[in-house]
């Protein structure tokens, strides 16, 4: 990702936000460490979602986490209001899910392993929806079976690429090709099982559009109304419904449309879900740990992109 020019507006993202909380209610008194965010409901099982920062997700300019304190980023702040409260160029997408009390959010820090059904605090078996943005570094054979495993047994899986030679670590790998290697070298099903694979392309600018699909619960979710994205050196991805039908394109870059060009898609595996999206800018609220040169995408108004980060999160997590 190398953008553009930064903005302070929001697209009514106050709003977006506001359109999925829910209406506090009485909890119970926490313990020494508990945060004390609002609940959804008495007694509800909040979902589980682990952000990825195993793969080099801060290499160079990036700080793809939402926060530095990891696992937990309520030990940072355990009522946080805005991304200032959590340090880590993703912290709004953190913060918005932490607000509506409806979500448990940990992190993989860095130097773990990804895995499932071995029993570990962090393990893939203890979540709802697993999100990867940008990974850097190549999975191991182990961790690829993992993911694949994780999804199939109904988990959820949101990736997000950049475009091609997007390589902030310089260890040969790029995520792009980490994304295809996944796909095509798993260990548990080697043939396209998601029905896409990532384009090789490094596209400068554009402002990729929705669908019309008025019964989309990813285009039209609890968040708000998608109505497109920004994409500001980033890539694209082809779909192959013959290999799984469920795929789907939901944002497509300008002037393209059916099966090439799409820069949001949605897929099933198994009893899981599978988002992905072709650029890193989106999701970067322009806040994140000093040194790193972070632009506001997340609020950009020429797209919708908090209201498509969490209605997926949402959609994956089945919230």
């Amino acid at each position: 990702m190398t953008i553009h020019i930064r903005t302070a507006a929001a697209l009514a993202g106050a709003a977006l936000l506001a359109a999925g909380l829910t209406t506090p209610v009485a909890t119970a008194a926490p313990g020494p460490t508990a945060p004390t965010t609002r609940a959804a409901a008495a007694g509800a099982t909040p979902h589980r979602v682990l952000f990825d920062n195993s793969k080099a997700e801060t290499a160079g300019n990036a700080d793809w986490i939402i926060s530095t304190s990891q696992p937990d980023p309520l030990a940072q702040n355990a009522n946080p209001s805005t991304e200032k409260s959590w340090t880590g160029a993703l912290s709004a997408w953190g913060v918005a899910l932490q607000k509506t009390g409806q979500y448990s959010l940990k992190t993989l820090p860095a130097g773990s392993t990804i895995s499932y059904g071995t029993g570990a605090a962090l393990d893939l078996a203890n979540f709802d929806t697993f999100v990867i943005p940008e990974p850097n570094i190549r999975f191991s054979a182990s961790e690829k079976t993992a993911i694949m495993k994780f999804v199939q047994n109904g988990g959820g899986l949101f990736l997000v690429s950049d475009h091609v030679n997007s390589d902030r670590n310089n260890d040969g790998w790029d995520s792009p090709k980490i994304i295809n290697d996944l796909l095509t070298s798993n260990g548990v099903n080697n043939n396209d099982p998601f029905g896409f694979s990532v384009d090789l392309l490094n596209i400068t600018t554009d402002n990729p559009r929705a669908v019309n699909d008025a019964t989309d619960p990813v285009l039209h979710g609890p968040f708000g109304t998608v109505t497109g994205s920004i994409l500001r050196n980033g890539t694209t991805f082809t779909l192959k419904p013959a290999d799984n039908p469920n795929v789907k394109g939901l944002v497509y870059r300008t002037g393209y449309s059916g099966n090439t060009g799409a820069f949001f898609v949605t897929s099933t595996f198994g009893s899981g879900r599978v988002a992905v999206w072709g650029d890193s800018s989106p999701i970067d609220d322009g806040s994140g740990q000093s040194g790193n040169t972070l632009y506001n995408g997340w609020d950009d108004p020429a797209g919708t992109d908090a209201a498509l980060a969490l209605n997926a999160t949402a959609w994956l997590s089945k919230a």
